[in-house]
């Protein structure tokens, strides 16, 4: 692990916390400038989907300009700048265009330690790699929950987005500083294009996956758990920060744990595979039962949050496609559908919260639950046919 690989993933933490924050900054945007869990659920969407379209510039500079000025340009000038305009908002339509901005700063950090440990590193590591990177950063997602929830009744929402936004260009300039491009590849290893990878039948078996295997963990903590905890169980920051923590905490567990699974099971595929079935379950029975009580609600949101992270076991699946000379776009691509995916869900159950408002109060997330259950039961479905390439 370099310094610059080091920096990547501390860039990831922040993706994961902007991507996540806003559940518990609900009650405050919701008084202070008439945000509403609509307005929210679209911002949060466009984020995943600046995100997402920012994936196909992003992977074309990682193989033509390397990790280094990829990375780091975007973090400083718009996940940077982003988070300000975030901080000095006042309305939704301000908090939407942060939202835009920041999406894009982070799109590059995560796939540029993938390009990295795809080009630097023994194939079979890439697995542990991505889930070492993806655990770790979800402390930013921790750090979205119950810490954010006590900086910002100690100083404020807006402080304290702030002095994010300062981390954000701290670490920017480590990037700049400290990451340093693989050398290139061979003229003889650049057989095949981009293009042709959209004749490989498996990753169209995979790419639902890419999408079902993070959207409902991502979405249900990054947008709902405060929602629905506020309109539920009457819970104030501090309680939705401390379910939050608890479900963030198990996707932490969970990303390190998918991380050396294709290695324990000589398979890249039926670890994914049964973990999602277990993911499955969940989701039925959070759709059954979200007004069962909230330790019963936060115990399952926790089994979710483990069994579903199989986002690094899925992309290390998706990697073995993909020749050396196309790794960044290849990751990118994977990416896009996953994130580009997700955020359009976020507006998707956004339109279902409105749809299915109460009474009673659980309906509107008894239909996001169980919509993510069919989604995942389909996705399942396609992936049962993919190839197990190792």
């Amino acid at each position: 692990m370099t310094a610059g690989v080091v920096f990547l993933i501390l860039g990831y933490v922040l993706s994961q916390f902007y991507r996540a924050f806003l559940a518990v900054m609900t009650p405050y945007l919701a008084h202070d400038i008439g945000a509403s869990p609509e307005s929210l659920a679209r911002a949060s969407g466009l984020w995943f989907v600046a995100f997402a379209l920012a994936q196909l510039p992003v992977g074309w500079a990682l193989d033509r300009i390397g990790p280094r000025l990829t990375a780091a340009v975007p973090l400083g000038l718009c996940a940077g700048g982003g988070t300000f305009l975030f901080a000095l908002a006042q309305g939704p339509g301000a908090i939407t265009l942060s939202m835009v901005l920041i999406g894009l700063g982070c799109a590059p950090v995560l796939v540029a330690a993938y390009f990295i440990y795809a080009r630097e590193f023994p194939p079979v590591m890439f697995g542990t790699l991505a889930g070492l990177s993806i655990g770790i950063g979800n402390l930013g997602n921790i750090a979205g929950t119950l810490p954010l929830a006590w900086a910002v009744a100690a100083f404020g929402w807006r402080p304290t987005v702030g002095a994010v936004g300062l981390v954000t260009l701290l670490v920017a300039a480590a990037l700049l500083r400290y990451v340093r491009n693989p050398a290139p590849v061979p003229h003889g290893e650049t057989k095949g294009t981009i293009w042709g990878l959209f004749r490989e039948p498996s990753l169209w078996l995979i790419a639902p996956m890419m999408v079902a295997g993070y959207a409902p963990v991502g979405d249900i903590r990054g947008l709902w758990v405060g929602p629905l905890m506020a309109d539920v169980y009457h819970l104030d920051a501090a309680g939705i920060g401390l379910i939050s923590f608890i479900m963030g905490l198990a996707m932490v567990a969970g990303n390190f744990a998918y991380g050396p699974l294709d290695r324990l099971l000589g398979s890249r595929k039926w670890g994914v595979f049964g973990g999602n079935v277990l993911a499955l379950v969940c989701l039925l029975v959070l759709g059954f039962s979200p007004g069962g009580g909230l330790w019963w609600v936060a115990g399952w949101l926790a089994a979710l949050g483990f069994v579903g992270s199989s986002y690094p076991a899925v992309m290390t699946h998706g990697r073995a496609f993909f020749p050396s000379h196309l790794v960044g776009r290849g990751v990118t691509l994977l990416t896009l559908v996953s994130i580009g995916g997700t955020g359009f869900l976020q507006v998707v159950t956004g339109w279902l919260h409105t749809g299915f408002a109460g009474p009673p109060a659980a309906a509107p997330y008894s239909a996001i639950f169980l919509f993510f259950a069919v989604l995942l039961a389909l996705a399942l479905a396609a992936y049962l046919f993919s190839a197990d390439r190792r």
